[in-house]
């Protein structure tokens, strides 16, 4: 069904962008809502939950070596059990899809496109991204390497533009009132990190299939460090206002001001996120194609790109009907939905693997 193969390094390039695209305009203010000056701390706790799902996925992959979570859900729980399981996966991955076009076209009008119809902007970037999954995933993998340089290097940049305006007493006292409000803010991250349970999706195209632990690893650590500096940037910029931004690396970005000449840098800003974005929605896209051609026992995913697509721009309206209720979402039910369709079902699924393949060498060997 899928011909084409990436690296394990292109694999961390679609990783890393997709986890962090969405996650630096909007975790800063929602951390700093729950853990205050210690919201620096919520992304090393909610790592946690990435590196236990990226070793799930990996131990699944070395049993069924081959086949994504659609495939091999069947395999440990039957046809009927794993079809079931697996529908729900998969209208996960259309269904957030559709949220986080939603949450780019939103921010894209009410931040820069005034008189833009939404519609507009949700169609183009589900066409665009739609273009990219038609490809096959050589196509998706080197447009991520391309402008993997171009997504990292402005959120570097920010570190030393920004120094100017630190004030780094914002970070005192240090948990002031226990270790309780970082956890809080933790539970909410965590939902960001259950999304690496995509490397489900791109395991079994690896050239170097053995890298696939490391790498992955290495990426869960590259986005806690980068949510980390990105919430210290932003309370040492923002102070305790920071909860009260709806992305408050937007608002930090306009103190950056050098000789009168550099200065509005949202256009920046912008462009990051447009990147992320595009990888974000992208990858999500094309797990829910093959996912969904797999399901139906299909030989090829591409002619239900486009029917996939429709579905996405019909959640990106069905789901929210503003941006409050995204943020609502975002908040209070994602974290949950995410852990448990990303973390727990396949934690189910490899422990029942697990028995199973036991008992069968156990049967063998009697």
């Amino acid at each position: 069904m899928e011909k084409g193969k990436i690296s394990s390094l292109q694999m961390a390039m679609l990783l890393y962008p997709t986890i962090v695209a969405t996650a630096i305009l909007s975790v800063p203010s929602i951390t700093a809502k729950y853990a205050k000056q210690d919201l620096w701390m919520s992304p090393i706790i909610a790592s946690f939950i990435g590196f236990i799902t990226v070793f799930i996925a990996v131990r699944l992959h070395k049993l069924y070596p081959d086949q994504t979570i659609i495939q091999m859900s069947q395999q440990i729980v039957g046809q009927v059990l794993g079809k079931v399981i697996s529908f729900f996966i998969l209208f996960f991955y259309i269904h957030i899809n559709g949220e986080i076009i939603r949450e780019y076209a939103e921010f894209i009008v009410s931040s820069f496109l005034f008189q833009t119809p939404i519609t507009v902007i949700i169609a183009s970037m589900t066409l665009l991204c739609g273009l990219a999954v038609y490809g096959g995933l050589e196509v998706v993998g080197r447009a991520a390497q391309l402008f993997f340089p171009l997504f990292v290097i402005p959120i570097l940049l920010f570190v030393p533009l920004l120094s100017p305006n630190f004030e780094l007493g914002s970070m005192l006292p240090i948990l002031e009132r226990g270790m309780l409000p970082p956890i809080k803010g933790a539970i909410v991250t965590s939902g960001w990190f259950t999304e690496f349970f995509l490397i489900i999706f791109l395991l079994p195209f690896l050239v170097d299939k053995d890298k696939g632990m490391k790498y992955g690893m290495m990426t869960v650590l590259a986005v806690m460090v980068t949510l980390t500096v990105v919430n210290l940037v932003v309370l040492w910029t923002l102070g305790v206002t920071t909860s009260s931004k709806e992305y408050p690396l937007m608002n930090a970005g306009r103190y950056i001001s050098y000789a009168d000449f550099f200065e509005n840098v949202e256009a920046v800003i912008m462009a990051v996120w447009i990147i992320g974005a595009f990888v974000k929605v992208s990858v999500l896209y094309y797990a829910a194609v093959l996912g969904t051609a797999q399901w139906l026992d299909l030989a090829d995913y591409r002619p239900i790109v486009w029917p996939v697509g429709i579905f996405l721009v019909q959640f990106s309206f069905w789901s929210f009907p503003n941006t409050m209720e995204i943020s609502r979402f975002n908040i209070l039910t994602f974290p949950f939905y995410g852990f448990f369709i990303q973390t727990m079902v396949p934690l189910l699924l490899l422990v029942i693997a697990v028995i199973k393949k036991r008992k069968q060498a156990g049967g063998k060997a009697g």
